[in-house]
């Protein structure tokens, strides 16, 4: 511990899911910590995710008899990355996911060995295109995550100041000591970054991520009100290397959605995705890691097609996807509807016998139990779903035009190594500086792994950053006399 009473040892900014687990990791070691978050509460984007965690080789696996090992996890991310990562640092994310994960059912949270087949039921389930399942569903959701988190926080005596937005870093003969909140310095050994994503900024979504502009007035967010990019102002102050430009989770939904997919609702299991040409390209049910990929490569608007069966079996209750709303969508005329498939066809602009023969060739096969075109039935069977379902046969039908839109996380942050540290544009370490979650980069690539990727690369690696910061801090403190 420092004698200086008036340096903290470690200074955490944001108190989400990355900020809490550094700030408890830093504290076990004996660290004095101290932590801002610029929100009224703490949580961010972590506390509004549904907590699924991706992790390998973990006692929940070996519960259900499922092999995995970091190795295998490491070669699964790298090539779904078509190795554009920096193999070092992924491969320190993939060994420390699993001890993570056991980090956090040790502090409280539950994560049953059980088959789970959704990320909102508690067990382990099919997170992407893996060979073995590794998305690991707690308890709670993601407001478990962040109460377990919280309660370790105060457990270890850590002050969180909220609603306190930190303007920028104390920097010293490029040491960093500390930053400036409230226009007040304080200065610490050690600093953590982990204030969020840019999700919520316009300016830095134009400069860093232009490709979500494609989505036009179609695109919504979800990220937590704090993702404001502070991470990257931070970052020029030290001349931090920037990466993962044009990078991040964008998720396919049809152009009425608003919401997370929990509040606006499920589209309906009869349905089937068709592009400019009328044909079926895809497994309606594929996990985000691939399927805005798949539809991005289709040159032109694609379009769910269902009928009037599918629409009045959707449940009650849900924003958007929600009968009613679904028929004053169409009475509006924004979702499309006819009478006739080949009417449907025509007001989509797409060849007509091409339609109807992409729903003939789905009514003989994924209803009748298969689907051997894109197989369609692993995936519903993954997810729970034993039952076929019914054909697509019913008028009038619908068609909703569907793109990548929902805007969850964004990937270009600070550069930082295995450890944490932030690199500077020359390839060093900033000393005293750390970054983890959305605002330390390299890890969340252009490929999304799959449901978890988000808040296993936040824990994981703001708890290497606050172990990091702590020792760090130790290394500069001077000793008692």
């Amino acid at each position: 511990m420092s004698t200086e009473e008036d340096v903290v040892d470690v200074v955490v900014v944001g108190g989400g899911g990355a900020g809490l687990a550094a700030a408890v990791s830093a504290a076990e070691q004996g660290a004095s910590v101290l932590l801002f978050e610029s929100q009224k509460e703490l949580g961010g984007s972590t506390q509004l995710s549904a907590g699924l965690f991706t992790a390998a080789g973990t006692s929940v696996q070996r519960g259900l008899g499922v092999e995995d090992s970091a190795e295998k996890f490491f070669q699964h991310y790298m090539d779904l990355n078509q190795w554009l990562l920096e193999p070092g640092l992924v491969k320190a994310f993939c060994d420390n996911a699993g001890p993570t994960l056991e980090w956090l059912i040790e502090l409280g949270v539950e994560v049953p060995a059980v088959v789970s087949a959704s990320a909102h039921e508690p067990g382990l389930c099919r997170a992407g295109v893996e060979d073995v399942w590794r998305g690991h569903v707690p308890k709670d959701q993601g407001y478990g995550l962040v109460q377990t988190l919280d309660a370790a926080r105060k457990r270890h005596g850590v002050e969180a100041v909220l609603n306190s937005r930190v303007q920028r870093l104390l920097v010293e003969a490029g040491q960093v000591r500390g930053v400036v909140v409230d226009d007040i310095e304080v200065r610490a050994h050690a600093v953590v970054v982990a204030s969020g994503g840019f999700a919520q900024n316009p300016a830095l979504l134009e400069q860093l991520y232009p490709t979500v502009l494609e989505a036009g007035d179609d695109l919504f967010v979800v990220a937590a009100e704090g993702s404001q990019g502070d991470h990257l102002a931070f970052g020029e102050q030290v001349d931090a290397a920037v990466v993962g430009h044009d990078w991040g989770l964008l998720m396919p939904t049809v152009y009425f959605q608003r919401l997370h997919h929990w509040q606006s609702g499920f589209p309906p299991r009869s349905r089937v995705h068709v592009n400019p040409q009328g044909r079926r390209f895809m497994d309606e049910d594929a996990s985000y890691a691939v399927s805005g990929g798949l539809i991005d490569l289709q040159g032109g608007p694609c379009h769910v097609v269902f009928d009037e069966k599918a629409r009045l079996g959707l449940p009650a209750g849900y924003a958007h996807w929600d009968a009613e709303h679904v028929l004053a969508e169409a009475e509006a005329g924004r979702t499309l509807r006819a009478d006739t498939l080949e009417e449907l066809a025509g007001l989509m602009g797409v060849p007509a016998d091409a339609l109807v023969a992409t729903v003939e060739r789905w009514n003989t096969q994924l209803p009748q139990g298969e689907d051997p075109d894109f197989l369609r039935h692993v995936s519903l069977a993954a997810k729970g779903s034993s039952e076929p379902p019914a054909p697509i046969a019913d008028g009038p039908f619908y068609a909703a035009r569907i793109l990548p839109a929902e805007l969850v996380c964004t990937h270009a942050g600070l550069q930082i190594d295995g450890s944490a540290a932030v690199v500077d544009r020359v390839g060093d370490t900033v000393p005293g500086l750390f970054a983890a979650g959305e605002a330390g980069a390299g890890i969340l690539g252009a490929r999304y792994v799959g449901g978890g990727n988000a808040v296993a690369n936040a824990l994981t690696m703001g708890r290497i950053a606050g172990l990091g910061a702590a020792r760090a801090a130790a290394t500069r403190t001077t000793p008692t006399v």
